[in-house]
């Protein structure tokens, strides 16, 4: 199915955000792993197992419309040198690809293109509910117990 070319441009650049948060996570979820916090390794490994299952459905959309998927860009990659750095550096590219969601769903729905907009819609849910939220809440534990006991409790 031939696909409107603005819809599938915003979809490759979901794509690009979502390629950089899939990075991100992975070297991430590596440096808590070396790092013996493995409470942060095991969800920041499941992110990035979530930010795959995202770029999945992208570009089977965009294969779909008969796009073709942009697997070179990546849009806000930003790899953290501590973990107060690298839990805001996640926070940014969720919030990054939370605005770009919003704006590619209004094309979608300007362009009457509905399981696009559906598509999307889930992947903001995951985005908000889940992905953001979550960061908020641990750096919001660190401001509130302290990075030491933060630490500690995610060994």
């Amino acid at each position: 199915m031939q696909g409107k070319s603005n819809v599938i441009s915003g979809l490759n650049a979901l794509l690009a955000y979502e390629l950089a948060a899939m990075d991100q996570y992975f070297v991430h979820s590596q440096m808590y792993l070396d790092w013996g916090l493995n409470k942060l390794y095991e969800r920041i490994n499941h992110e990035f197992d979530d930010e795959k299952g995202h770029a999945t459905k992208l570009i089977e959309r965009i294969l779909f419309l008969e796009g073709t998927p942009n697997m070179v860009d990546r849009d806000g990659l930003l790899i953290g040198t501590d973990v107060p750095s690298m839990l805001e550096s996640d926070l940014r590219v969720e919030y990054a690809v939370g605005d770009k969601l919003k704006e590619v769903i209004a094309v979608a729905e300007s362009e009457q293109d509905y399981v696009t907009r559906d598509m999307l819609m889930v992947l903001l849910d995951d985005t908000e509910m889940d992905h953001a939220h979550w960061l908020e809440q641990q750096l919001g534990l660190i401001k509130r117990i302290g990075l030491s006991n933060y630490l500690q409790s995610q060994m």
